[in-house]
């Protein structure tokens, strides 16, 4: 079925460096993601033209490929041209270097994601199930009904045990050990020990607290984060003539007691006090989830965030027994994504544009948004920010009327079934109603910014021009320097894909050659960011300019700068907004590049920046013309 893609997947590791330079390739639902020996050799420019491939992106040592719903088939070919497990455990153990918020998002992303498709199935049995009784096609008395649950109920029941698996993959211990360990702990004997309510000591000595695991999230984890190191340390201990017998046995033996005295237990008071949470978010801000996730999901997809809060939705299903979180969200930005690209697909003149388009809004439509976001929301802008804003008022809606889906599922529009139960139609009706405001304000927006954006597309290449002059005589210009002292280069050469796909705004990119930051401009100063890494500028004539030194340097949490001005203050041209020390921040391991972005680029015609040259402050940087 694949052979098709015999070709691309040619073309695709030959750019990447050739098969001597993928250590590992593996695959999620839209992207090839590699890990490559040397970076340097892979050409984004080449990966980028080739017919097949969206979009290139590099993050956190994982060079990723955006292919679209069909990666799998791609993926058996690329397969076949290089040994995925060449060199990997080499590769492993010298480690790419990553940034602990880094490391929980991949180690929240390597646990939950393999589970998707098992609770997404039995997420769409549960809600076949509700249609079935509103439908009055079967009762919730009759033996069908039992079963149905029971079908989709499963998953879930046992929800510890798979996620044992997929945490012991992680963390590169046991899998089969982990999933057994797991299986204690949901025994039927140990359900009846706690359905009796009798105290528990093993040995008569230890003292087991009776707790059900059963649909848990956090004991599971907890487990197999400790077991994996006791594993490691019975191997080193173990001869290796013996260590086939001793080493599961001692496991289950250590493991078992820690679960039911001391992890299990303590696992199940943190998934208390998140119950909790959830609960309070349910109740007091209910609209503060959707809301967050319908406006800003594309992003946190574009660095990878959404891997880290979908299993927030897991949890408090498991908790409660319901996801507020997000799904809501989710789903209206992801109908909000695919509407935009409809528009886009309508009204573009482009034809291979329309082409990406109409295939990204059709999978968009189905959950699935990435085709659209880096074939068409990203490279566009407008789209992205009609998107943004259109998901972020369908969530709005959601949150206020306290919409929630009872399984987890795909974010398409067949996940409305998922908001089916409870013996209500309700939360169905608000969901639909939710996806409608997100689909016709995001339509209505989209169409309005296209007369504008798609005329220019058609007379010039757009963007930050640099060059053309506006012959209008109504034009109003206002004019900034540089902030920062350096070598100036285009904001497509910045090593945060972010900004480097202009989704933030227009601008450049400064490589400082001080640590210091002034403002470009009297301003009034509308942000700025506690970590001191970033400050938001207001001019008089509205023009908002954000300043963000150096990449991840959010994780430094402060060191590094000192600021000499605080937020809502004024300031004049000139005047030191922060220091920051260059050979720290780069002996922590992080990039000094300045980015000056202007976020509501969208109010100018057109914006020319400087690019390519040394700047000390003084001169034009950039040039914004309403």
């Amino acid at each position: 079925m694949s052979r098709k893609y015999e070709k691309l997947a040619a073309e695709i590791v030959k750019n990447v460096g050739g098969k001597e330079n993928v250590n590992d390739v593996y695959h999620c639902q839209t992207r090839l993601r590699f890990k490559l020996a040397d970076e340097g050799k892979a050409d984004d420019r080449r990966l980028e033209e080739t017919d097949g491939v969206a979009k290139v992106i590099r993050n956190a040592g994982v060079y990723q490929v955006v292919i679209g719903t069909h990666v799998a088939d791609v993926f058996e070919e690329i397969e076949k041209l290089v040994d995925v497990r060449k060199d990997k455990e080499d590769a492993e153990a010298a480690g790419e270097k990553q940034n602990a918020f880094t490391k929980i998002i991949d180690f929240v992303a390597g646990v939950f994601q393999p589970v998707i498709p098992a609770l997404s199935g039995a997420g769409m049995v549960k809600a076949l199930l509700a249609l079935l009784v509103v439908m009055k096609v079967i009762s919730s008395s009759s033996q069908t009904y039992y079963l149905l649950n029971l079908f989709a109920d499963g998953v879930f029941y046992f929800l510890p045990m798979i996620l044992a698996f997929t945490c012991a993959q992680k963390l590169k211990c046991n899998p089969i050990l982990a999933a057994g360990v797991a299986a204690m702990m949901l025994h039927p004997n140990w359900t009846a020990l706690v359905a009796a309510k009798e105290a528990v000591n093993f040995f008569n000595v230890i003292p087991f607290t009776l707790a059900n695991y059963g649909s848990s999230v956090i004991p599971i984890i907890l487990i197999i984060f400790v077991q994996s190191f006791v594993e490691k340390r019975l191997k080193k201990w173990i001869p290796k003539a013996v260590e086939l017998v001793f080493v599961p046995m001692l496991t289950f033996l250590i493991m078992g007691t820690l679960a039911f005295s001391v992890l299990g237990p303590i696992g199940a008071v943190l998934g208390n006090y998140l119950g909790q949470f959830f609960t309070f978010l349910s109740e007091s801000a209910a609209w503060a989830p959707a809301v967050l996730v319908g406006s800003t999901l594309p992003v946190m997809v574009m660095f990878g965030l959404h891997n880290g809060v979908a299993p927030l939705g897991v949890m408090q299903m498991a908790n409660l027994g319901y996801d507020s979180i997000f799904g809501p969200g989710c789903v209206c930005s992801n109908m909000a994504q695919a509407t935009a690209t409809t528009v886009v697909a309508l009204r573009t003149k482009n034809k291979k544009t329309k082409q990406i388009a109409v295939s990204g809004a059709i999978t968009a439509y189905m959950g699935i948004t990435e085709p659209a976001l880096y074939g068409v929301s990203l490279p566009k802008k407008y789209p992205l920010a009609a998107a943004m804003i259109g998901g972020g008022l369908g969530g709005l809606y959601a949150g206020l009327t306290h919409t929630h889906r009872f399984a987890t599922g795909s974010s398409g529009l067949p996940a409305v079934l998922l908001y089916l139960g409870d013996d209500t139609t309700k939360f169905f009706v608000n969901i639909i109603i939710a996806i409608l405001i997100s689909i016709v304000s995001t339509a209505v927006i989209t169409l309005l910014l296209s007369f504008k954006f798609e005329k220019e597309e058609e007379s010039s290449d757009g963007g930050v021009s640099g060059k053309k002059e506006d012959t209008a005589t109504d034009t109003q210009v206002f004019q900034f320097g540089s902030p920062v002292k350096g070598w100036v280069m285009p904001l497509s050469e910045a090593e945060d894909e972010a900004f480097a796909s202009g989704a933030l705004g227009q601008g450049v990119v400064i490589e400082p050659e001080e640590g210091v930051v002034r403002a470009p401009f009297d301003a009034k100063v509308a942000a700025l960011f506690p970590t001191k890494h970033a400050i938001g500028l207001v001019s008089d004539s509205g023009a908002e300019v954000m300043i963000h030194i150096g990449i991840d340097t959010v994780q430094l949490e402060g060191r590094c700068f000192e600021a000499f001005t605080a937020q809502e203050s004024h300031v004049k041209a000139g005047d030191v907004l922060i220091k920051f020390d260059l050979d720290a921040i780069k002996a922590a391991g992080y990039k000094t590049q300045t980015m000056v972005i202007v976020t509501n680029s969208f109010n100018y015609k057109k914006i020319e920046a400087e690019s390519h040259k040394s700047t000390d402050g003084s001169g034009h940087l950039m040039t914004l013309m309403k």
